[in-house]
């Protein structure tokens, strides 16, 4: 079926990674940045993300419903724009042992931001609509999220040698008279399916409170 001519020309399509660009770009060496709260997909979970059946149903879910809402955006506003990348916060029960601990004992909040638009749809009802159209197997909802003051960091390996920017990270928080403070964030730019593993690029981020 084609498209009438007027409505091609009314779509416009943004890089919200580049509207978002200081959340979404980091330095090598850590940097101070303010993370107001804006709308995300997300699920909450526990266990190993290389072996725990819940981690790979929440990826699974959050996908599919990041999509519909994109598409449902698009409808009622003209605008497209690129699903964002997964983002996760990570913690333990055991905060001050997270690093010791196997990750079987991980919890986790699996994420996807979505634009501000989304407050044009009810996005509610798309979730509510696509979860059960596509019997998607774990609970997600939409939640307001934000860092607020933060420090992050680009790393640029695999995932299992994050350990010296996390360190520096943490170094640069205490040299700035700053506490660590709320949950360990991290965005994952590459896709680990496409991108070989020394390639892939993390940023790391930790909201801080002053000392």
């Amino acid at each position: 079926m084609s498209v009438p001519r007027g409505m091609l020309e009314g779509m416009v399509s943004v890089d919200l990674k580049t509207t978002y660009r200081d959340l979404y770009r980091a330095p090598r060496d850590p940097v101070l940045v303010t993370v107001p709260a804006r709308p995300y997909l997300m699920v909450d979970g526990a266990g190993d993300p290389n072996t725990a059946p819940a981690y790979r149903e929440a990826v699974t879910s959050l996908y599919p419903l990041a999509y519909a809402l994109r598409a449902a955006i698009k409808d009622a506003t003209g605008t497209g724009y690129a699903v964002m990348p997964l983002e996760g916060l990570w913690w333990a029960d055991e905060v001050e042992r997270f690093r010791e601990l196997p990750r079987s004992a991980w919890r986790w909040t699996m994420m996807i931001s979505l634009p501000d638009d989304v407050a044009q749809v009810d996005a509610v009802e798309v979730v509510a609509r696509t979860t059960t159209a596509r019997d998607l197997p774990a609970a997600v909802r939409l939640e307001q999220f934000g860092d607020g003051e933060a420090v992050q960091v680009l790393h640029v390996g695999p995932y299992t040698e994050e350990a010296p920017a996390v360190d520096a990270l943490h170094a640069f928080v205490t040299s700035s008279g700053r506490s660590l403070a709320g949950r360990h964030h991290e965005i994952y730019l590459s896709d680990p399916r496409r991108t070989a593993p020394e390639r892939l690029r993390t940023i790391i981020r930790q909201p801080v409170a002053p000392g």
